[in-house]
């Protein structure tokens, strides 16, 4: 029996043993980044840029995988459920993470269904009019508003999305109503606000920056703590005297069970990207504010940014039936 015994614990050793080398040595083959977005858009771009930076730093492709579908629940789910290996990753931005848990029932569960590596960049929004409004800034926008309830309207990339529960939040802090009109994704919305067919919408600075400059269209505020890089005139909301911030963080997860050595070794390579001024100015030319959140930072964002957008889709009564 403790001959029995003294083999099963060296197996076990060897077993364990040989489990630690390979996550230590990791990665061995190439790796999957999910995006839950389509090409082309911003998550896509940050997420191929790191996905490029990781295989020159680790010595194996990390390729890109885009599954859009379902607000981003389609892809975020497919990761959630991967094999815990390392070899299947997640690229986003927090819609998926922290924005549609909020408002509707999904099948993973935040933060329990992920390993949270790094987030390497956020961006603001900048609440932007059509030119020919009757109002120049924040102030005199939220004047007009309460002068006028129920008569302004405000386009979003749809019912649920970051836009739209952003603007809730800027309506519920100055006290003011409009009429929300969804549409199927930002640049519609965007095109809505240029011709005019909406009163205000939400923008990235570096979206809104073009059309800023030729006077197509008016940024009053971002929704940053600070201003960004990008508008660096418009002010802050909480300059214009509105308590209200929103950004959304670009970043990179695993699933949950993901060995611990492995999660280590991606965080590590992150934080070292995060270290490198060429990478970093990178996305400081494509208009990314870099602002690093490695391992448990990262994950402290998103839970507190998900409670942030329950009570805001709790105030506002916005909620989306599966």
């Amino acid at each position: 029996m403790q001959r029995w015994i003294a083999a099963a614990m060296a197996l076990a050793g060897v077993v364990i043993g040989a489990s630690t080398a390979a996550a230590q040595d990791y990665p061995v083959k190439p790796v999957r980044v999910v995006i839950p977005f389509a090409a082309g858009a911003g998550t896509d771009l940050t997420g191929r840029i790191v996905a490029q930076e990781l295989s020159k730093r680790l010595g194996q492709q990390f390729f890109i995988e885009n599954k859009p579908g379902a607000a981003a629940q389609l892809g975020t789910d497919l990761v959630a459920k991967a094999q815990a290996d390392g070899y299947t990753l997640l690229w986003t931005v927090t819609d998926g993470l922290s924005v549609l848990p909020a408002i509707k029932v999904v099948p993973y569960v935040i933060p329990d269904d992920f390993a949270f590596i790094g987030s390497v960049a956020q961006q603001p929004y900048a609440v932007s009019v059509y030119p020919k409004a009757p109002f120049a800034s924040m102030t005199e926008f939220v004047a007009h508003a309460k002068a006028n309830p129920g008569k302004l309207n405000y386009g979003s990339a749809g019912v649920g999305s970051a836009p739209h529960l952003v603007i809730a939040m800027i309506s519920t802090a100055a006290g003011i109503q409009m009429v929300h009109v969804p549409f199927a994704g930002l640049g519609p919305a965007t095109n809505a606000l240029m011709a005019g067919t909406v009163d205000v919408g939400l923008v990235t600075p570096v979206q809104v920056k073009p059309y800023v400059e030729t006077g197509a269209l008016r940024a009053l505020a971002v929704s940053s703590k600070k201003r960004s890089r990008v508008l660096p005139n418009v002010p802050t909301l909480e300059e214009t005297g509105l308590p209200v911030s929103a950004v959304v963080a670009y970043g990179l997860t695993a699933p949950a069970r993901t060995p611990p050595s492995t999660v280590a070794r991606l965080r590590i390579a992150m934080d070292e990207l995060m270290k490198d001024k060429t990478f970093t100015d990178r996305f400081n030319e494509l208009g990314f504010e870099p602002d690093p959140l490695i391992g448990d930072a990262y994950r402290d964002f998103i839970v507190q940014d998900l409670e942030q957008w329950r009570n805001v889709a709790k105030a506002a009564a916005v909620k989306i039936d599966n």
